[in-house]
Order: C-alpha cells, then structure tokens, then sequence
C-alpha cells in the first residue's frame, strides 16, 4: 500500500524543508490550484493537493539536485507512484520523464502560472482581487514582466492538459483570489 501523508504531516515536511517564505507560499498556492483541478476532473482531491504541496520539497536544500533528491525520498517513504510520476515530469527537461497523467500536466500547467501571478497581484492594489484573465494575456506576452517565469512551460501544461489558457487562468485566479498575502 503507498503512502500519502496527512494535510498536517505534507505541512510540517514543507515547514522541515523549506526555509524561504515564497517558496512556502508558492508550494501552497500550487496545491490549492491543483486541489481545485482534482474536484473539478474528479480525481483524489488529497492526492492532488499533497502533490502540489512537495513538488518542490527539494528546492530549497537541494536546488542543483531538483527534483531528483525529492524523487528520492518519496520512493523511500512508499509515496504513490502518480505523485513521483508527477513531480519528476513537472521538471521532464532534467528527468527526460514526460506528463503521462492528468496529474502531471495539471501540475506543469499550473505551477509556473502561481508564481506568474503572485508577481501580478504584488503589482495591484487589489491583488487578485478583481484580477481578469484578459489583463494577465496582457502581462503574459511582456517577456520583461517577471523574466523568469517560463512561459513556454506553462504552455506545454496547458497544451498538455487540454484546457484553454483563459479558462486555466480564470481557475486560479477563482483559488487564489481568497488567499490571505
């Protein structure tokens, strides 16, 4: 039987691990995004969200070995195979593992995408408040905006998770838009 750890235990692995205040964010508004996802393709809401959560375990302490050192341990601790399927694809031009499941793709699409748009709202006196899909296009096309976001990768998950775009950024923007920054 493969493990998955509780909502609480997946926090205090983040808490362990992760030392940076974004980066924790970050972690958390992936799993919210992708919790949603699993509700709405009504697939395991705690797998999603648990997944979404250690995608980036590793980052913090192990930048150079990302995701690889995470992939590690979630073999040693029995994690389900479609979360270590997932968190190595979300990384396939290190791992050469391509998205083969609905998980992983969601988790491409939108991983880049959370951190796109936590630079978005930084910049609006309402955050995601009021935020559209049609001003992030906006921004999305201004390769000087938040230069380090890969917008190709967040293409190849929207591509590979068969949604369109605007419909993709209306979700999370729906999630995030109640978050407390």
């Amino acid at each position: 039987m493969n493990n998955l750890p509780t909502k609480e235990e997946a926090l205090k692995l983040l808490e362990d691990h992760v030392k940076d205040d974004y980066q924790r964010l970050h972690s958390k508004m992936v799993a919210l995004g992708l919790e949603a996802y699993a509700a709405k393709f009504n697939e395991d809401k705690h797998l999603w969200y648990i997944t979404g959560l250690l995608h980036d375990l590793d980052y913090f302490e192990f930048p150079d070995q990302h995701p690889l050192k995470s992939i590690e341990w979630f073999k040693e601790w029995n994690y389900p195979q479609e979360l270590i399927h997932a968190v190595a694809a979300h990384y396939w031009k290190k791992t050469n593992e391509m998205p083969t499941s609905k998980l992983a793709a969601t988790l491409i699409a939108t991983d880049e995408l959370a951190g796109f748009l936590y630079a978005y709202s930084l910049m609006r006196p309402s955050g995601f408040e009021g935020m559209e899909a049609s001003s992030v296009k906006k921004k999305f096309k201004d390769k000087t905006f938040a230069a380090k976001i890969d917008r190709e990768e967040i293409m190849f998950g929207v591509q590979k998770l068969d949604v369109d775009f605007k419909d993709h950024v209306d979700l999370l923007i729906d999630v995030y838009k109640n978050l407390k920054l």
